[in-house]
């Protein structure tokens, strides 16, 4: 491989302006959005007792999700000796890092009362998957910067090796962690389930990586860098095999729930029930997040920029789909406090002796997640901006002599 060269991106035009004005504005509208719920209370979004989990947690979720796959690149790269690979590990972890911030920022600001974040910080339920997860996230910021450093900065290069892998390994381990946040909660049917934590896993791989194709993709184009073909369709071919898992462990984890007696009618719920959960599901992540790119990125017109760009976007719609339909829909069928046989005759305020319970999502809910997306992108541009992220080209000749031959 050639020497990769490093520079900021100039960030002087017309179009740099307009694109730190649109994400700067959208931060302020979640952040407006924010204090409209801090002051007024939570009564003015759609969650209520039954869901406290709403359309917040969902962008949270997903993009702390996204923020591990997002590292995978430079893992590959580090981990696995992959040449290709490497030259994009600083873009790698920066957006990872960007990412998970993005994501526990609408979680602080949906706690209510921001300053509560302290408590969590210092006082420790380690019997809780939650407290565990907050130690997770901490440890994730530092050991990427650490993996940062010693991509950029020579004189500490020796542990470039060991850093990757102690980022791998965390990685893992906190993708694991958010997903047993689910899979812990063994009094909820449609959550309980122990492979809702490699779930996770395959699917914060093809989440991370469809936003890394976007984010490279677009960087290439504004700054009219050279992108050549060799790195791009590698990841336009990994993509399709990160979404074909995700695909093979979402039907595992719902054929397994079918077998259990305990499961079944939350399985009926979101599988054939006449709710949203049936129809993100079916349509939402199983047709347009996992057929539909895994048709293109492997068609004779896969190859093109519009086709993997295209893919991409619709590998996050049916990612986000997925997780809408795991947070809510888990929480919407109601638990059976009561024998169901009895409803008819037995009900109670909690809700027991309703088909699903209603979610309908605020303005300010959504306001606050697209807030979140915009806040990484923004440190994303940032970044890239005052230091060197990017490298300067990544033409075939560069990353992949041989690749200029075949």
């Amino acid at each position: 491989m050639s020497k990769i060269q490093y520079s900021e991106i100039e960030g002087n035009s017309k179009g740099f302006y307009l694109v730190l004005l649109v994400l700067g504005g959208l931060v302020g509208l979640g952040a407006l959005a924010a204090f409209y719920m801090e002051h007024n209370g939570h009564w003015v979004t759609g969650m209520d007792n039954q869901i406290a989990w709403g359309l917040p947690h969902v962008f949270a979720i997903f993009l702390i999700v996204a923020a591990s796959g997002a590292l995978n690149v430079a893992s590959i790269g580090t981990v696995f000796n992959k040449y290709l690979y490497k030259p994009l590990g600083r873009l790698s972890g920066l957006l990872a890092i960007a990412l998970l911030a993005g994501g526990l920022v609408i979680l602080v600001l949906d706690l209510g009362r921001p300053d509560r974040l302290i408590v969590a910080m210092t006082q420790y339920n380690l019997t809780s998957i939650f407290a565990w997860n907050i130690l997770l996230y901490n440890g994730f910021f530092a050991l990427v910067a650490v993996y940062l450093w010693t991509m950029m900065d020579r004189s500490v290069g020796k542990y470039y090796k060991s850093a990757g892998i102690a980022a791998f390994v965390w990685r893992l381990i906190l993708t694991t962690g958010t997903g047993s946040i689910f899979g812990f909660l063994v009094a909820r049917p449609g959550y309980d389930a122990a492979i809702l934590a490699p779930t996770f896993i395959i699917l914060s791989f093809s989440i991370g990586l469809a936003i890394f194709l976007l984010v490279t993709l677009a960087f290439y184009q504004g700054t009219n860098r050279e992108l050549g073909d060799a790195v791009l369709l590698r990841m336009k071919n990994l993509l399709g095999v990160f979404v074909a898992a995700t695909l093979y462990f979402v039907a595992v984890f719902h054929v397994t729930n079918l077998y259990a007696a305990e499961h079944r009618e939350v399985e009926k719920f979101i599988l054939a029930g006449d709710s949203i959960h049936t129809k993100l599901f079916w349509i939402g992540f199983v047709i347009v997040g996992s057929l539909l790119p895994l048709l293109f990125l492997y068609s004779k017109a896969g190859k093109s920029r519009t086709m993997i760009i295209l893919s991409s976007l619709l590998v996050i719609v049916g990612a986000f789909s997925l997780l809408y339909v795991v947070v809510i829909g888990g929480q919407a069928k109601p638990l059976e406090i009561v024998n169901p046989n009895e409803w008819k005759v037995v009900s109670s305020s909690f809700g027991d002796a309703v088909d699903y319970h209603r979610y309908n999502p605020t303005l300010a809910e959504f306001l606050l997640g697209v807030g979140g997306i915009a806040m990484a992108l923004l440190i994303v541009v940032f970044g890239c901006k005052v230091l060197r992220f990017l490298p300067v080209s990544l033409a075939d000749k560069v990353v992949d002599p041989h690749a200029a031959s075949k």
